[in-house]
Formats: C-alpha cells, structure tokens, sequence
C-alpha cells in the first residue's frame, strides 16, 4: 500500500485497471471479430463503466487523464496532484 494514498483510493484504482484490462482485450478480440454485435456491446458497456470510474475518481483524487481533466476550473488540477513519482497514482 502506498503511504499516501488511502484505501479507497487504491481500490478505485484497481477496479479501473480491471475494467480496463477487459476493454483493452475486447478490443483485440474486436480486430478479429469486428461484426460481432454482441461483443461490441459488451465493449461499449466496459468503456463507459470505465469512463464513470475515472470521472469518479478523478472528482475526489485528480484526473488520471488529461481526457478527464476538469477543464471548467480556474485551477490546472492535473500540476497540483502528486506526480507517480512523488507517490502519485
């Protein structure tokens, strides 16, 4: 466990990992199978499950993308987290 990050923080980050890791494989199993419907719905779903996750976590930790940055603020949170090598995600 990381020292300076929570609990909560490190299960949101694993439970977006996970998700990702299934999009990333429906996508390689989409290049050999691209008119199967039923897979791509199972990869829109993942995809959108992994966007709410990162705009969940990004709400309460900072964005882990620039794709998810908030951009309406007058401050660039992506400079005020901690970088990965500071302890950051």
């Amino acid at each position: 466990m990381n020292p300076k990050m929570s609990t909560e923080q490190e299960n949101m980050l694993h439970n977006i990992g996970v998700v990702d890791f299934v999009a990333v494989e429906m996508t390689l199993y989409l290049d050999t199978h691209p008119t199967d419907r039923e897979a791509m719905e199972y990869f829109n779903h993942y995809m959108r499950l992994k966007n709410q996750m990162m705009r969940d976590y990004s709400n309460k930790f900072g964005p882990l993308s620039l794709s998810v940055a908030d951009n309406s603020s007058k401050e660039w949170k992506w400079a005020l987290q901690p970088m990965p090598w500071e302890g950051g995600c």
